[in-house]
């Protein structure tokens, strides 16, 4: 099958490593990159041996398929002109600002018969694709997703810069429609935008779902711990690591015992899967793994979270 033409707009701290592993897959063609900052396009440029472009209006004419890794607010109008010119896109994390220019791209990709896939990461961690096989139907979940201060990401809150991959997650395994959110979180290094937070998900099927986000941890941990009858799973995103804890019923004892299991899983490269799927996407003219509509769906919970924090806050102030 012949190469899909692929281009990535920003090759900034995430941008680059996009570039890297077009450059580096099968199926894939790496035809330009695109920064405003002509230094780290140069450089990715001379690295990878692939031209930099000032313009990403500049590969219209060169790709079929591209990934947008540049600022949120930027996401929108980007993203449509290349779905409006027939190019597939995969863009990052969240989607866009708002839920209109999200309904505005999904409109447009299928305006224009394209592919709009979402960056949501942790869909493809081999620690998360596991879980297909022993995930029965969630009663209670705890997420915790904690990180060192970077200066990356800060244009939006911690709400919308990593809880987001957790929202996206849980909202994908419960497959139910949210009752409630309980949420309440404060800045500590940003002027303004959250840098902690914790959310109370509560949804129509019965699941509650407890999620905490920091960006100014001293150290990083991204965990997830999914409870189900007889049964609970630990999950290590960073390690791609799966543990199982259930109940054995046994006549030789007179209480209920908890056994153990590690699913074996082979690691995984997980934004190398996620462009993996992506360009198949493309190929095949199938779905995505994660199309517009699931992004949309994250970023719908998330700007409700923000917004109720922001109310509770406007409160307190009055």
């Amino acid at each position: 099958m012949k190469a899909v033409r692929t281009g990535v707009v920003g090759v900034g701290y995430l941008g680059k490593y996009h570039a890297e592993k077009y450059s580096e897959l099968e199926g894939s063609e790496l035809i330009g990159i695109v920064d405003t900052d002509q230094n780290a396009a140069q450089e990715i440029s001379k690295r990878l041996k692939v031209p930099a472009f000032g313009s990403y209006k500049e590969l219209f004419d060169k790709v079929d398929a591209v990934s947008i890794v540049v600022p949120t607010e930027l996401h929108h109008r980007i993203a449509k002109d290349f779905l409006s010119k027939g190019i597939d896109v995969l863009v990052e994390k969240p989607m866009t600002t708002s839920l209109l220019e999200a309904d505005d791209l999904i409109e447009t990709a299928k305006s224009n018969n394209c592919i709009l896939q979402v960056g949501h990461l942790e869909r493809f961690n081999a620690a998360v694709l596991a879980l297909n096989d022993v995930l029965k139907q969630p009663l209670f979940i705890e997420s915790h997703r904690l990180a060192p201060f970077k200066d990356r990401g800060t244009d939006v809150d911690v709400i919308l810069d990593i809880m987001i991959h957790d929202i996206d997650i849980i909202l994908n395994i419960v497959g139910s429609p949210v009752k409630s959110i309980h949420a309440v979180g404060v800045p500590v290094v940003s002027s303004e935008k959250n840098d902690i937070a914790n959310v109370r998900l509560e949804f129509e099927s019965g699941c509650v779902a407890n999620l905490t986000a920091s960006r100014i941890s001293a150290k990083e941990m991204r965990k997830i711990r999914i409870f189900q009858r007889d049964a609970y799973l630990s999950i290590d995103y960073a390690a791609q690591q799966v543990e199982i804890y259930g109940k054995m019923d046994s006549e030789d004892h007179d209480t209920p015992q908890i056994t153990y299991d590690q699913i074996e899983i082979q690691q995984g490269d997980s934004l190398k899967e996620e462009i993996r799927s992506f360009l198949g996407s493309v190929q095949s003219r199938n779905l995505p793994k994660v199309p517009g509509e699931a992004g949309k769906n994250a970023l719908k919970v998330a700007l409700e979270i923000v917004e109720q924090i922001e109310t509770k806050k406007t409160s307190l102030k009055l």
